[in-house]
This record gives C-alpha cells, sequence and structure tokens, in this order.
C-alpha cells in the first residue's frame, strides 16, 4: 500500500530542493527540511546564500497553529572601528545591459545571523540530528556539484567580488576562469563547517577565530558582536484577505508593510488592476506617510536573495529567504564561504565608508509569507528579487486568495513592477491589459517572456489532508519536490 505524502519543498536550485526532500524521507518535518536546503543552499547558490549572511523565517507550529516570524538578519556592529576606508572599496559589476557599483572588503560587514538562525530553527521545531540535516550539503560541497546555467550567470555578474583577493579566486575560479555551465564546482571548507556545526555551537570552532581574523584589517566585527547577536521572535503582520488570513515580515523589515498597503488599495487581480495598487504603494512610500514613513528613518538592504518554502503532513511550515548582499569579497579562513557586504550598500551607507547607525538591526526588502486559507489549505511563499519582492508576492498572494488561482497559476502568469514612476512588465501569453498600462506609464519597458528581474516565487501548499502542491519559479530555475 502507498504511503501518504510526508511533506513538499521548493527552492532556488534543484538540490536545495533535493536535500530538503531527503530529510522529509528521513521522517524529518518542514523545519529539518529547510536547514538542510538552507545548507545546501550556500553550497550550490553561493551568491545567494552564505554562512556569512542572513535573512528571515515565517514558521508555524503544526500542533498549535501559531506563526511566528524568526529574524536572524544581521545587525549593524556595536562600535566603529579604525580607519574604515581600509577596509572599504569598490567595484562594478556589469549585467550586460547595464554596470553597478558595489562596495566590498572588511568594513562593509554586518554581524550575521545565519548561524544563530540554524539553531533557532532547530530548537524550535527540528526533530533530526544537526549531522543528518548537514549530510547532504557536506556530500555536495566534498564530491561538487554541476553549475547550472543560472549560477553560473550570477557568478559572472559579480566576477569582481568573487575574484577579489587570492583566497577567493582560489575558491570561485581555481582555475582562472568561472567554472562553466555544467562543470564540477568544489568546496570542502564548506563541508568541513558543517561537521564542526554538527559537533557544537559555531562560536566554539575555529570559525568565529578566522572570522574575526579576516576582520582585523579594516572591519568592525568584534568578538562582542558576535557573541550578543540573538535571533528574534516577531509577531507577524496579519492581513485577511478573501476568507484567509496572510502573514507577513513585520517591522523594522519593510516589504510586509508595503505589501499589505497594497493589498488594501487592490481592486482587481489583473495586470492593471496590480499596477495601480502598486503606484498607490510607490506614491505613499516616496511621501514618507503613516506606516511607509516610518520605515524610511531605518537603513534598508535589499540585494541577493534565494528563497525556501516546505510544508509537511503534520501542518508544519517554513518559508525562509536569505541574503549575502552580494559579498564582500573575502573568504573566512579556510571554511569556504564570504561574509555579507551590507555595511556597503548605498541604503545603509548613504555618505561613506562609516555612516551606518550602530547596534541595529537593519531593514530588509525580504518577505517570507504563509496563507491560512479556507478549508484547512496552509501555503507557504517567497521570492528573491530585491526591490521586486513586495510585487511578486503581493500578485501571487492576491491571485490565490482573491482570484481563486490554482498555485502553479498564480506563480507561473505574467508580473509587473512599479518603481520611481517606471514600469516593467512581462507581456507573454497574453495582451490583456498591457495597451491600458502603456498609456498610464509612458516610462516602461515591456518584457516578452519570463524573466529573472520578476523575482523567483517558490511555493508550497497543503490541503491539510495529506495532499501537496508545489512549484519552483522558473524564473530562476526553481525546483519543487513531493515527497511520498
Amino acid at each position: 500500500m502507498a504511503q501518504a505524502p510526508k511533506g513538499t519543498i521548493a527552492a532556488g536550485h534543484q538540490l536545495t530542493a533535493d536535500a530538503g526532500a531527503e530529510m522529509l524521507r528521513e521522517g524529518g518535518n518542514a523545519f529539518d527540511a529547510a536547514i538542510a536546503a538552507l545548507a545546501m543552499a550556500c553550497v550550490c547558490e553561493p551568491v545567494l546564500a552564505s554562512p556569512g549572511g542572513g535573512g528571515f523565517a515565517m514558521i508555524r507550529d503544526g500542533q498549535s497553529g501559531r506563526t511566528t516570524l524568526l529574524d536572524f538578519f544581521p545587525q549593524t556592529p556595536k562600535q566603529k572601528r579604525g580607519n574604515c576606508s581600509i577596509g572599504f572599496h569598490s567595484i562594478t559589476a556589469d549585467f550586460g545591459s547595464a554596470t553597478q557599483v558595489f562596495h566590498i572588503g572588511p568594513a562593509t560587514v554586518a554581524v550575521p545571523g545565519f548561524f544563530a538562525g540554524l539553531t533557532a530553527l532547530h530548537e524550535f521545531g527540528g526533530t533530526l540530528p544537526l549531522a543528518d540535516l548537514f549530510a547532504p550539503a557536506i556530500d555536495a560541497g566534498k564530491s561538487g556539484h554541476r553549475v547550472t546555467g543560472y549560477q553560473h550567470y550570477l557568478s559572472t555578474v559579480v566576477r569582481p567580488i568573487l575574484t577579489a583577493t587570492p583566497a577567493s579566486q582560489n575558491l570561485f575560479a581555481p582555475s582562472g576562469e568561472l567554472p562553466a555551465v555544467n562543470s564540477l564546482f568544489y568546496n570542502p571548507g564548506l563541508a568541513n563547517l558543517y561537521c564542526e556545526l554538527a559537533r557544537t555551537d559555531w562560536l566554539q570552532t575555529g570559525i568565529a577565530d578566522q572570522l574575526l581574523a579576516e576582520q582585523s584589517d579594516g572591519g568592525h566585527l568584534s568578538r562582542e558582536d558576535l557573541e550578543s547577536y540573538e535571533v528574534v521572535a516577531r509577531e507577524p503582520l496579519d492581513v485577511a484577505l478573501g476568507g484567509a488570513d496572510v502573514f507577513l515580515n513585520p517591522p523594522p523589515a519593510a516589504c510586509g508593510v508595503l505589501i499589505r498597503y497594497a493589498l488594501s488599495r487592490l481592486d482587481g487581480c489583473d495586470l492593471p488592476a496590480f499596477a495601480r495598487a502598486l503606484h498607490l504603494t510607490e506614491q505613499a512610500r516616496l511621501s514618507a506617510c503613516g506606516d511607509l514613513g516610518r520605515l524610511l528613518d531605518r537603513p534598508l538592504r535589499q540585494k541577493g536573495t534565494t528563497h525556501i518554502s516546505a510544508v509537511d503532513a503534520e501542518g508544519n511550515a517554513c518559508s525562509v529567504t536569505v541574503s549575502n548582499g552580494t559579498g564582500n569579497g573575502e573568504v573566512v579562513g579556510d571554511y569556504g564561504f564570504m561574509l555579507n557586504n551590507i555595511l556597503g550598500e548605498e541604503d545603509v551607507n548613504p555618505h561613506g565608508s562609516a555612516d551606518w547607525p550602530t547596534d541595529t538591526r537593519l531593514a530588509s526588502m525580504m518577505c517570507p509569507a504563509l496563507i491560512d486559507a479556507p478549508g484547512g489549505r496552509l501555503v507557504a511563499l517567497g521570492s528573491g528579487g530585491s526591490s521586486r519582492i513586495r510585487s511578486a508576492i503581493l500578485q501571487v498572494v492576491a491571485r490565490l486568495c482573491l482570484g481563486s488561482a490554482e498555485l502553479e497559476e498564480a506563480v507561473r502568469a505574467p508580473r509587473l513592477h512599479i518603481e520611481n514612476g517606471h514600469l516593467d512588465v512581462e507581456a507573454f501569453g497574453t495582451d490583456s491589459g498591457i495597451s491600458q498600462l502603456k498609456d498610464h506609464f509612458p516610462d516602461h519597458r515591456i518584457w516578452p517572456e519570463k524573466n529573472m528581474f520578476f523575482g523567483g516565487v517558490h511555493a508550497v501548499s497543503t490541503d491539510g489532508n495529506s495532499g501537496f502542491e508545489s512549484v519552483g519559479d522558473s524564473r530562476r530555475e526553481g525546483a519543487a519536490v513531493i515527497v511520498e
């Protein structure tokens, strides 16, 4: 007799999803799956995920039904130390059609929360030993994994960061060139890191010492910063929508408030309706009114993200989004990862190398989300995509809750984004509303097919009766696995 499905996971890489699915097969729950997937994402999605960064997890306890937001996003250091300009320099990333300046070096590093986030998730609801959860990532780091087209593209964009120092070049381009599509990429240092984490807290390993050594030449982080960092449990924003409860990332994160505001202005589920709601939200944000204005008082960062969603047959759910900025250009000892460069982003540090506020949890556009829908349906979703996260989540949530769309239909449908009066819109498959949008937004760009610009919404759902759906967004090479 066939067993009922145990759960499902969707993520930004097939190996990331497979790692989580393996835990579900071994009897683990959604939290086990998410932890294994996060570890793997750092191996196979190194431009987007790293132990040197942090993120947010929207989690639901299947037994109590309680939903909580875990904030393990980077924090600014307690003190500004030394000559900040020593460890702060610029590189130019080439996107093909445009270039962008990024700041890297030891002085751009905020206190990472990734390690504490893994611990918090495991303590909240993990059931399998960490050694088991890290095993797929350890194997991939030692045995190598095939580089995908999307990951190769990302690495070429930030090549100046990945090759900024001899140590980073030795890790990411050991032959002098970045690994080609379908070539094997090895990271034994990261595998060794997970072996150490499986045995003891990271502050008791050599990882912290090597991290502080990397910071010794112009960085701001101290051991006190590392030891005092705490994961913050927050009450999520709860938005009633079409008979469902939508749980969004609360302040100090920015995206949840922006999405809630847009949902309150929504008058339909077609592209023109989304454009009107997003345009009103953009106007309110720029005029600094109400809750949206208060968000502007806190530095915001929004680069380089990936997402994982998991649910299981017991009603547990974990929707988690992480980021490393674009990396600070230097590798932490022999451990195979870069620290974040979040203090180098202009939104955080607008006037120079040390303009940031001390001891502050930074704001973000990341917004892992859960939906408690009528009939016992539970949906976990989220997206990468910088400032476009708010648009992507808004449109998928609205189509699910107001438009009665199936999960795959909601994720695959055309999207748009409005920022600073400029409209970007996908026009594949239909001309519905496009002419109207062009008239209302003379400053526009029409995308003839799906594109990574519009985020990557990886979403899963359960009907409460061991029935599962799972979608990895093809815009960002998403993958999904249902485990039976």
